[in-house]
């Protein structure tokens, strides 16, 4: 399908390859003089957080473009930003994310006959730990505004009300990444302009040369709206089975004669018809009493007739799901090995392995089980607060005192699924034995219990990631010795309202993330 590793050498054709399909060149001026001297050197950097989807098929195609126009090409495995982006990735995983981030982008590259020989790979920490990358950073945050850093990061770095110190270095870093790779151009999303004239604003004030900066537009995920690692329903993993591609693509925003959010349509646009062969084109499938089978060779061709209404959305849907199929094939076979499923499994693990030295106050001295409370009543000698029965997979449920009728009413937590922990020693609140705690993130005027992801079956175990807790193994908590008060204390939920001990992120036996309605939280 694919025929695009073939150099060009006419300096007209080169700069075309090199901006085609791009949202915004800044300094194309001087990709233009830089180009009729020399190869071109740009940088394309990603963050390590979640895995990499359909939608990086877009990056790559670009790549591929630059290289085919003789640049030199670099990229780049961001791993401390993705640790400073609200820890999307916990210290602790990241080198092997790194790997799997590697592994993965190479095995999409070959997918689309990409030569990997022309390509340079680097790691961020092997070279933004050092000396002069540190001091660099300190000369930076003595010029830069907090005002400055966090407009920066608007686009990329997650926004909350009062930001971690550590999103406000992210754009810094990035603008440093520009020197220190020694490159000509960074290339990234439109999502990336912020950052991209941050670093054309402070890097000449440390001396540095302003770089010219090439920007992609954003591909629509398939729900609508931007594509995301976090969203399981907007986007395709590039290792999603054909089964899970079409209930996707079945599940796909893709209103009839729609052209502007359609994710459908912009990746054929961006992906398939920039690696279609010559005279090839895009072939839909469909039965005679429908118009019968049909090629568009022009992409242009193809917006026209679905906004016409005379390409059904189910005919595209149908074209879209057999062409990811056959790119996502090869990048299947690629890990159908025992290195790369293990691989896969030590950067995403889908249970918490053991992955840290544990203390008196670590959270695997939690056991945490999924619960259903069956009733909610009154309690008989304090009106704020109630007692509540709960289904935690056990013989018999549990009797928990809770102050939750303070904020919801009784019908309305009756039936709820709830994180519980069984391990605190029962004791008598107001003359009622209460027998666990039902978990809630809370602030100033609300509670609300932590979600169990759909699906989850009562009864079953919740992990901290990173921390390995068999639920027979670990002893009841003495509120007198404080253990559960120090764990607690290190409890919260994140700007995505996930809920986090540390930058560990809680999840449940499928490795789903426990989350709260509430962002930026303590939980307890």
């Amino acid at each position: 399908m694919s025929g695009i590793n073939v150099a060009v050498d006419k300096l007209g054709d080169k700069i075309n390859l090199i901006t085609r399909n791009l949202q915004e060149i800044l300094g194309e001026e001087n990709l233009k003089k830089i180009v009729q001297e020399r190869s071109l050197k740009v940088y394309w950097g990603t963050a390590t957080t979640g895995k990499p989807h359909i939608a990086y098929f877009v990056p790559m195609i670009k790549i591929a473009d630059f290289l085919k126009a003789g640049c030199e090409v670099t990229i780049l495995f961001a791993d401390l930003h993705a640790y400073l982006d609200n820890m999307k990735a916990p210290w602790v995983l990241l080198e092997q994310r790194t790997k799997y981030y590697e592994a993965v982008i190479k095995a999409m590259l070959k997918s689309i006959d990409v030569p990997l020989e022309n390509l340079k790979f680097v790691q961020g920490t092997s070279y933004q730990l050092s000396r002069e990358y540190t001091l660099d950073m300190y000369r930076l945050s003595s010029t830069v505004t907090q005002h400055d850093a966090k407009k920066a990061g608007a686009e990329v770095v997650k926004q909350v009300e009062y930001p971690l110190l550590s999103g406000l270095l992210y754009p810094g870093l990035q603008a440093l990444d520009e020197e220190y790779l020694k490159v000509d151009a960074q290339f990234g999303g439109v999502d990336q302009r912020k950052i991209f004239t941050f670093a054309e604003k402070y890097l000449p004030q440390l001396g540095y040369t302003k770089r010219i900066h090439l920007m992609n537009p954003m591909v629509p995920g398939l729900a609508g709206g931007k594509m995301s690692s976090s969203e399981e329903d907007s986007k395709i993993d590039l290792l999603d089975s054909p089964a899970a591609v079409k209930r996707k693509i079945k599940r796909a925003f893709c209103e009839v004669g729609n052209i502007s959010d359609n994710g459908l349509l912009s990746f054929v646009k961006h992906v398939l018809f920039s690696i279609f062969k010559e005279g090839q084109g895009f072939e839909v499938m469909r039965k005679t009493e429908n118009g019968g089978n049909v090629t568009y060779n022009k992409y242009d061709d193809l917006e026209t007739a679905f906004a016409k209404q005379e390409l059904h959305p189910g005919d595209l849907k149908a074209s879209v799901e057999n062409y990811i199929n056959k790119l996502l094939e090869p990048i299947r076979k690629a890990f159908d090995d025992d290195f790369h499923r293990k691989l896969s499994e030590t950067a995403y693990p889908s249970k918490a392995p053991s992955l840290q030295k544990t203390d008196e106050n670590s959270p695997d001295k939690m056991n945490l089980k999924i619960g259903n409370i069956t009733n909610a009543s009154k309690h008989p000698d304090a009106d704020a607060l109630c007692i509540l029965e709960v289904n935690v997979g056990e013989e018999k449920n549990r009797s928990i005192v809770s102050n939750l009728s303070t904020y919801y009413k009784f019908e309305e937590l009756t039936g709820m699924n709830v994180v519980v922990l069984t391990n605190m020693k029962s004791s008598k609140l107001r003359g009622v034995e209460s027998e666990g705690l039902v978990l809630c993130a809370y602030n100033d005027k609300s509670f609300d219990p932590l979600q169990p992801p759909v699906g989850s079956t009562i009864g079953d175990s919740i992990f901290i990631e990173g921390f390995n807790n068999s639920s027979s193994e670990v002893p009841q908590l003495n509120p007198k010795k404080k253990v559960w008060d120090k764990i607690q204390s290190e409890l919260k939920t994140n700007s995505d309202g996930e809920v986090v001990w540390k930058e560990f992120c809680m999840l449940n036996n499928d490795g789903k993330r426990i989350k709260s309605k509430l962002i930026n939280c303590n939980v307890k």
